[in-house]
């Protein structure tokens, strides 16, 4: 199934940690936080990185992760995430200070240091809640054999046809939709920076640094086809975004 992401007043959050006191006193600091700000929260608790994978919808809007568990450890458990869901929010629990920056790789808006005081917490939290885009931001969200996947539109960078399927390039990835091309194409091009330059090929109109002959040169360095039948229209539709971005 593919949806179009869109806004939801209640805020699915998942807390991951191999110690039930944790648990407890984050869901304690949450809900605290919640009705001081009117925020609505939906509460998962996983004990750890295995069974939060086991389980995972590209839903959350939040995750709080221990760095230090047992059988997956948070650092591991974060990379897989992010393989499939670029967008939620992803906050690490640790005691210990030297595991912070190697969180960063993995796309953390933060740490937090055991015990959590309210006071960081609810900074934390009001931090992220400012920059927040998660369900606010158009996302493509599908499944496949490999997974499921929560990827923002602004993330991709084309769709080719791919024998009946569709081939998704994102990020240093690409994935497998189960749909179309023209199911896809009409999804995709439903967003401003989208276009379809060949009966094959959708491409996001921002990665593009130039054209040459009959194609797109995008900023990774890949050359996507554009036909001669639909350069026109290309065209126009490339001038039309980059006039409204300038």
């Amino acid at each position: 199934m593919i949806i179009s992401g869109g806004k939801t007043d209640m805020y699915k959050i998942a807390i991951c940690d191999d110690e039930d006191a944790l648990i407890k006193e984050l869901k304690d600091g949450l809900q605290r936080y919640a009705a001081e700000t009117g925020k609505e929260f939906c509460y998962f608790a996983f004990h750890d990185g295995g069974e939060l994978l086991q389980a995972y919808q590209p839903d959350y809007d939040l995750i709080f992760m221990d760095i230090k568990m047992e059988k997956l450890d948070g650092l591991k458990t974060a990379e897989r995430i992010r393989r499939m869901d670029s967008a939620v929010g992803l906050i690490f629990l640790t005691s210990l200070k030297q595991y912070v920056w190697k969180g960063y790789e993995y796309g953390a808006v933060n740490y937090l240091l055991k015990p959590v005081k309210y006071s960081v917490l609810k900074m934390e939290l009001d931090r992220y809640f400012a920059r927040y885009q998660g369900k606010e931001e158009p996302y493509l969200h599908f499944a496949n054999d490999s997974g499921k996947y929560r990827v923002p539109y602004k993330s991709i960078r084309y769709a080719e046809t791919e024998r009946r399927n569709v081939m998704v390039h994102f990020e240093d990835r690409e994935q497998v939709v189960y749909k179309n091309m023209k199911e896809i194409s009409a999804l995709l091009c439903s967003q401003p920076q989208f276009a379809r330059s060949h009966q094959s090929f959708v491409v996001n109109l921002s990665y593009i640094k130039g054209i040459e002959g009959l194609e797109a040169i995008l900023t990774t360095g890949e050359r996507i086809p554009i036909s001669q039948p639909r350069r026109k229209d290309f065209m126009v539709r490339m001038a039309d975004y980059w006039g409204d971005m300038l």
